[in-house]
């Protein structure tokens, strides 16, 4: 019984470990966040669109400073997005607004020149950056 007992704890031991250093791991701020790399919304959607592969390579999963031109935006209670012109009428760089610290504002212009720094998860149609934050 004692050895069942002392294995039960090592896996409890083990599984608070995991909890408390990944699962329940705090998120990067991203306002202090130190930028990967800083490029044009044009450049960043031209480079997933040309080779995806060595795109991923360089931007996935890191956090990317994109600069460029408002297309258009969601304000709405779940996700706040602005849309960035890449100059193909099929795709952008998408900006999810991070919802873990109130934005600068709500309010955006289409055609406006905008900085956003965020985490780049991929392309779908457009690049996606999340928890971006304006600049």
């Amino acid at each position: 019984m004692s050895k069942g007992l002392r294995i039960l704890l090592i896996l409890l031991a083990v599984a608070g470990v995991f909890y408390f250093f990944v699962w329940d791991k705090p998120h990067k701020d991203m306002g202090s966040a130190r930028s990967d790399s800083a490029i044009s919304a044009n450049a960043l959607y031209q480079a997933f669109d040309s080779d995806e592969t060595t795109a991923q390579s360089q931007y996935l999963d890191k956090v990317v400073e994109v600069t460029g031109k408002i297309r258009s935006y969601e304000m709405n209670t779940e996700v706040q997005k602005v849309i960035l012109e890449t100059g193909d009428i099929l795709g952008g760089v998408a900006c999810e607004l991070d919802d873990l610290v109130a934005p600068k504002r709500t309010s955006f212009q289409v055609g406006e020149q905008v900085t956003f720094k965020g985490l780049c998860t991929g392309k779908l149609l457009d690049v996606v950056l999340v928890r971006c934050v304006e600049l």
